[in-house]
Order: C-alpha cells, then structure tokens, then sequence
C-alpha cells in the first residue's frame, strides 16, 4: 500500500510531515470565474450611439435626389476571357431601372471588347475623343486632372469592378476631361459609342430610357446630387423671387430591427448541486450573453443588409493610393465628411497603418477614449475590431464615421423594455424544462444600424497588411 506522505514511493524520499499532496485534500481552492477567449472591446457596440425602435421598423426620410446612383460590377471569366454577365448591366447609371427586353442586355454583353493595359499605360488621354464605356475587370488604375499650374492631380483611384464613360457615350463629339492610368496591369471591358447608337436605333425602349435619363441630368440640383431649393440673393429693389418647395424621396430606406438569438441549455442537477462557490446557470449565462454581443458586432459590419461594409455609399467607398494604409489615404478619407467620430480598422490594419506613418518619419497622437489610450489621426482615434474580416489576399478594409441623430450620422437601432431583460435590449427567458431535467433559457437581443445620410460613413478598400 502506498504511503499518501511519500507518494514516489522511493526509500530515499521518507517524509516527515504532511505532503502539500495531501494537505490538499482538505484543502479549499481559490477559483477564478470561467475565463472565454475571443471577449473584445468591442468599441464599435460602445461608441454608436443608440436609438429605441418601438415599433421594430427605423425609416430614414431624405430629400429627393436626383442622381441615379451607381454600383460596382461583377465579371466572370473562362481561362483568360472576362465576360460581363449581362444582369450585371443594370448597374450602370445610365442602364438602371430599364425594364425592357433583356436581350439588349444580351446584346450589349456580347459587343464589350477585352483589352489589356500594363502598369503605366494610358487607359485614356484628356481631350481625345471619349467614344467607349470601360468597365474596369481587374486591376488598378488612378483617375487623373491637371492643376492649376499644369501639374498633375489624381481624382480618383479605380479597381475592380469600377466603371467610367457610361455617361459620355450618351453625348456626341465630347471629349475626355481627365486621363486614366493603370497603376497597376488591368483587364479592361470597352463598349464602343457606335455599336450603343446602333442599339438604341433599334430598341424603341432603349431609346425612350436614354431620354428620360438625359432629362434627369438637366433637372436643377446642388453639389450634393438633391432636388435644388430655387433661391435669390444680392438682389435688390423688388424683383420676383422664385418659389419652390423641399421635395422627398417617394420611397425612403427603411431599417428593420434583426435578431440575434440562442437557446443556453443547463441540467437542473448541475445547477441544484454545484451551485457552490459560483451560481453555475448565471455563469453560463454571463459566457452566453458575451458571445452573443461579439455576434451582434460582427453582424453590424458584415451584415448584407444593413452591416456598415455593405451599406456605405459607393461614392464614399475609396482605394488606397500605393496599396498599404498610408496618411494620405486616412487624409482622404477624413476629407469626406465633416466630424468625423472614430476610425474603425482591424488590429493588423492599425499595425500596417503604424508602419507606414514611421516609414515616413510621422508620429501619430494618442487619444484617450473612454479611459483607454487609443492612436488617433488627426485628433481622430483609430480603435481596434477583429470582426472586420481580412481576405486570402491579406487585405482588409477602415470604416471612418460620424455618429448621432443631431449630426446626421450612423447609429445603432434596439428596442428596450423587453420581458425578462437583463441588459438594455438583451432578454434571457426561462423556457421549459425537458424529460431530462434540462432547463433551457432563451438568450435575444433586437437590434440594427441606420445611415442617415450617404456621407456619414466611408470605407478605404483592399488596404494591403503587407508582411
């Protein structure tokens, strides 16, 4: 039998006094609550400001605008050939809300010609004739003016799935007011301006679309693309003013609340019998709740519907100038938007971001933020979330907004005051208790996201990590 003083069991190894082996066995442990890898601070949940939804459903009304919007296309390939599928068509500004024959569509998928640019080479020149609609497959190139003094400015960085010439073709004997150059090799779809005349010739629909969208270009409008208000000033004497009123949209963006949910399941023996030092079913539910709330962050980005990467305006979606996140690219982004509230960038984009900033010599603030030093630029802090996903290709994407009902920014939607809440907009219901001695709870939260206005929320795309 084995001596519980001399567990080894060695003759050279004879104890005197009780084992600490031993001693424990009357011994009580001093516990730490179950710790859960994968809690964040999830600044995203803390920093947006929170507007109760009663009646489960969030209407954002705005002025009516008259611009026709736009999206970025897909394409397909077989081995080298890119294809533009023709559904795709219906993206473009001067094709959206055509509703005839889908064999124009057809029609003009099949007569978009394929061509390849190196990195350097002129897509096209300011002042030549601008005859053709690219669409930009793979690649990219930067949008290029001349400044004041004949210097050379970029415009605008253009990527996969851009587009620029849709408007031009509809115009005759126009030119190219800027250049495009690939910056780096790009797969470009051209659609001559002849072959489009020849189809609307020969598609009374077609032809009555482009009108229609031609009148809506003349229509008066401010900078911001809306219904312009008529207006006088500097007048003087008694001249007559013009009238007019402040028109909306017809059908304005409505937000409904979305749900994240789980069933926490808990045997009564547990909880009747090991309830001691710690209360097991409010353990288990403390675990569930933060699990529950990283969910809810992370459908607050990524979310298609109402997720803030897929509900950003595409006009206020940008690339990166060079491909890592670089001043000048924060610059841009901050440029867009007035009070800008927070910087939102995965942990390994801040990390690029830093590198890029002590390559060139600069030295970022640190802010605080609710009691915790954050980097900021430009007085703006740049706070960490791992729910921004980072592709194969090692890049990810920095959400900059401006937040708030007053200031027409982003907020976050919930209904509180539900049965059973624990925490505001979070409710764990006590269900039934099954055959086998299960009790199971009921863990919900409501919630959404809301842009007031396309301008409070802008993206810099495909930001490289680099090593």
């Amino acid at each position: 039998m084995t001596n519980p003083n001399n567990p080894g069991g060695g003759m050279d190894s004879q104890l005197t006094s009780l084992s600490t082996a031993g001693a424990r066995q009357l011994a009580t442990t001093t516990k730490t609550v179950p710790q859960m890898q994968g809690i964040t601070p999830r600044w995203l949940l803390r920093m947006l400001p929170w507007v109760e939804v009663t009646g489960g459903t969030y209407r954002v009304n705005r002025r009516l605008s008259y611009s026709v919007g736009d999206d970025r296309l897909n394409f397909g390939n077989v081995g080298a050939r890119v294809e533009v599928p023709a559904q795709e068509l219906h993206k473009l500004p001067l094709l959206r809300g055509f509703e005839g024959d889908s064999a124009v569509f057809q029609a003009l998928a099949s007569r978009f010609v394929q061509k390849e640019y190196k990195a350097g080479e002129s897509i096209v020149e300011a002042g030549t004739p601008a005859e053709h609609v690219f669409l930009l497959a793979h690649g990219k190139a930067k949008k290029l003016g001349k400044g004041k003094y004949g210097d050379e400015l970029v415009l605008d960085v253009l990527a996969d799935g851009d587009h620029f010439g849709d408007q031009a073709v509809v115009e005759s004997n126009d030119q190219w007011s800027f250049s495009v150059k690939a910056t780096t090799a790009c797969t470009v779809l051209a659609l001559p301006q002849q072959v489009f005349e020849d189809l609307i010739k020969q598609s009374p629909a077609l032809q009555a679309h482009v009108a229609r969208y031609k009148e809506r270009l003349k229509k008066p409008q401010d900078k911001m693309g809306q219904a312009a208000i008529p207006m006088a000033a500097g007048h003087s004497g008694e001249p007559s003013l013009h009238g007019g009123y402040v028109d909306y949209e017809l059908a304005p963006r409505e937000y409904e609340l979305s749900v994240a949910q789980t069933v926490l399941r808990v045997h009564t023996r547990v909880a009747d019998l090991f309830n001691g030092p710690m209360n097991q079913t409010e353990q288990q539910l403390r675990l569930t709740i933060e699990a529950l709330k990283e969910r809810q962050e992370h459908e607050l980005i990524n979310n298609r519907d109402f997720g803030l990467l897929h509900n950003a305006d595409l006009k206020q979606r940008i690339h990166t100038r060079s491909g890592p996140p670089t001043p000048d690219d924060m610059d841009e982004l901050l440029s867009r938007r007035r009070k800008s509230r927070f910087f939102l960038a995965h942990p390994r984009t801040i990390a690029a971001f830093g590198r890029e900033c002590t390559r060139r010599g600069l030295y970022p603030t640190v802010v605080d933020v609710q009691g915790t030093k954050a980097m900021a630029w430009r007085g703006v802090p740049i706070l960490p979330c791992d729910k921004i996903p980072i592709t194969e290709q090692r890049t990810s994407s920095i959400i900059v907004m401006r937040t708030g009902e007053s200031d027409q920014g982003v907020i976050g939607l919930h209904r509180t005051g539900l049965q059973d809440e624990v925490e505001p907009g979070l409710s764990v219901r006590r269900m039934d208790i099954s055959e086998k001695a299960i009790s199971s709870y009921l863990v919900s939260t409501y919630f959404s996201a809301a842009l007031l206005i396309p301008d409070a929320l802008g993206v810099l795309e495909n930001v490289e990590l680099g090593g």
